[in-house]
């Protein structure tokens, strides 16, 4: 369990914080409204009434003993650089900002912050792959051109190995897990069998795993 803060308790705030509650984490909500604080006061594990703006306020909060501090402010840009700017001098080690727009951006990218979120430009694109590939039904970078996804096995493939699922490409992605109900059939053999509903992880590049759609679908 780690403790994270997150400042601005808009949509993409509270959101980000109700979720790390969920995942068994303790959240600090800080909101210049006294209002929205006393809303989320009971949902959170602390809340605090603040200008984010003033440094010295900021400093009395100790916020680089957080795991993190997301900065969760894109709208007003002003706001959130001198947030930022403040956290970095306090010593917050992993910050983390969401960005309205280039010129965020690039400004955030010149302070260092940790990661910089465009939470409306990276659901955009999410949303755009689950259109363009249906059967996957979830997927992540992780980086040098590789991706994990997820795949839900459709009932026509019910009874299909996956050597034949695979064919020529199945030594160019790895087949990570099979999960089934609550079962779990960790780097199966290509002589498994599967299932309607299956969820199937493989890795491999983008240009492999695209190749693959036509079989999945």
């Amino acid at each position: 369990m780690a403790h994270f803060t997150v400042i601005g308790l808009g949509r993409f705030g509270i959101t980000a914080s109700l979720e790390l509650i969920h995942l068994g984490h303790t959240v600090t909500g800080i909101d210049c409204s006294e209002k929205i604080a006393e809303h989320y006061a009971e949902e959170l594990t602390h809340t605090v009434i603040c200008d984010a703006t003033d440094e010295r306020a900021l400093k009395e909060l100790n916020l680089a003993q957080s795991e993190a501090v997301l900065v969760a402010i894109g709208e007003d840009m002003e706001a959130s650089l001198l947030i930022t700017l403040h956290l970095k001098n306090l010593g917050v080690g992993q910050l983390w900002v969401k960005a309205n727009n280039t010129a965020h951006h690039s400004i955030l990218a010149k302070l260092g912050v940790s990661r910089i979120i465009h939470p409306e430009e990276e659901m955009g694109v999410r949303v755009a792959q689950a259109l363009n590939y249906p059967m996957v039904a979830d997927y992540i970078s992780i980086g040098h051109g590789y991706y994990v996804v997820e795949i839900k096995l459709i009932e026509s493939l019910s009874g299909t190995s996956l050597s034949s699922l695979l064919g020529d490409r199945i030594h160019s992605v790895e087949t990570l897990l099979v999960k089934r109900d609550q079962e779990l059939f960790p780097r199966p053999h290509e002589s498994f069998t599967l299932h309607t509903a299956d969820s199937i992880l493989l890795c491999g590049t983008r240009a492999v795993l695209k190749s693959l759609a036509p079989r999945l679908s």
